[in-house]
């Protein structure tokens, strides 16, 4: 075996042409696929980061069946044995707690739907950054009787910084909701949803306006690391009472899940499809190669050399080949993707893109992901396409007659 490896890696350095061009196919083929997947991929990270990450959170705490309704009766306190049992979970790293419930809000002559968030100010900040997020105005104090706005709902509005905005509703119990608040700032989210109904209130000041001091409807629980979600999510499930809920992100926006792996079925015909040309192109050189070389195969079996080992030899050929295709292919990929993450391309507001994006709730920006499994899965994935290729001379050389192979 180790004399068929020592012959392959020989004979693969013969042809230095037909080996590089053997190379180049399987290199651009990697490149191509691992782009598509990448840019595919940071897409849907940058779905989750900016629907998810930065506003619902990957798990939530409610109490029980409030997430059916989404009534302020069913709001809960946060008990500090309910905070002990959070914070003692691993991977938790920590808590924000909100007040959330619809209202009417109006200016002086329009008036939208909107949903109005309680938030303790400081957690907040340090949870999703919130007040990097403004873009007129100022950040929300605790103790402060004014509001942040969504920047869709203030341009809907026709509102700005120093405006006063209207809030009408429901509370807790039936208690009637209004006030009127100067508006402190604007805020923008990456989800243009949330920019265009999001109302946001010190949690205190919040819970005042519905009556439902001391409580709250929901608790994001802060998490390490998004991977270890589901695994937290379930202990939690498994020590909390069954006074609450807990809920993954991917239960409460089915959506988002759904509308994933819907795209990445879409995405997976279409790498068959590149998959398909690449093979083509690949099984090209492979006869190429054939070609050349049978008169080669003629002798060495005329000489005595046994089929198997010609067959493997020539497969080993193709498989050490294809290997360092795969490995270049993965290092010429990682700078092409690595621009397009820390250089995303981004779409102006009212090109059909941004207009395409914003249907489905994200942020207007193509951004790729350089996460190691999409690079190491495409050039495994070519590789191994190539290889099993390479079982097509295997069989051809195990037929071969040496007299016809020397003729031609």
């Amino acid at each position: 075996m180790i004399m068929l490896i020592k012959l392959a890696w020989r004979n693969i350095w013969r042809n230095k042409r037909r080996t590089f061009i053997t190379m180049g196919s399987i290199f651009f083929a990697v490149i191509l696929s691992t782009l598509m997947m990448s840019l595919k991929e940071g897409i849907y990270a940058r779905m989750i980061s900016s629907l998810v990450g930065t506003y619902t959170g990957y798990i939530q705490i409610h109490a029980l069946d409030y997430w059916t309704d989404k009534s302020l009766d069913d709001s809960m306190e946060i008990t500090d044995s309910l905070i002990q049992v959070v914070l003692e979970t691993n991977g938790v790293t920590g808590y924000v707690p909100r007040i959330e419930n619809f209202a009417l809000a109006a200016s002086k002559e329009i008036t939208k739907g909107s949903m109005v968030v309680g938030i303790d100010t400081e957690l907040e900040k340090a949870y999703s950054s919130i007040h990097e997020r403004i873009s007129d105005g100022k950040y929300l104090e605790e103790g402060d009787r004014s509001v942040l706005v969504g920047a869709g709902l203030a341009d809907y509005l026709n509102l700005e910084v120093e405006d006063t905005i209207v809030l009408l509703g429901a509370g807790y119990h039936g208690v009637s909701a209004a006030g009127k608040y100067p508006i402190k700032g604007i805020v923008t989210f990456g989800s243009p949803d949330l920019s265009k109904q999001l109302v946001i209130l010190p949690l205190a000041e919040a819970q005042w306006f519905y009556g439902a001091e001391g409580k709250v409807t929901n608790m994001v629980v802060l998490v390490d690391d998004p991977d270890n979600s589901k695994r937290i999510d379930q202990a939690l499930k498994d020590n909390l009472s069954d006074r609450y809920e807990v809920m993954h992100w991917e239960e409460m926006s089915p959506e988002i899940k759904n509308l994933i792996e819907t795209d990445r079925v879409e995405g997976y015909v279409f790498m068959f499809i590149l998959y398909m040309v690449i093979s083509f192109g690949i099984f090209g050189t492979m006869l190429m190669m054939m070609a050349e070389r049978m008169h080669e195969f003629g002798v060495l079996i005329a000489v005595g050399m046994k089929r198997i080992n010609l067959a493997g030899m020539v497969w080993l050929e193709t498989v050490m080949i294809s290997l360092m295709g795969a490995f270049w292919g993965m290092i010429g990929a990682l700078p092409v993707c690595a621009y397009f993450h820390y250089s995303p391309i981004e779409f102006a507001k009212g090109e059909e893109m941004a207009k395409m994006y914003e249907e489905y709730g994200m942020e207007a920006v193509m951004q790729a992901s350089i996460e190691p499994a999409v690079f190491i899965q495409q050039a495994v994935v070519v590789a191994l396409m190539a290889t099993v290729i390479a079982v097509y001379p295997f069989l051809k050389i195990l037929r071969l007659r040496a007299i016809n192979a020397m003729q031609s």
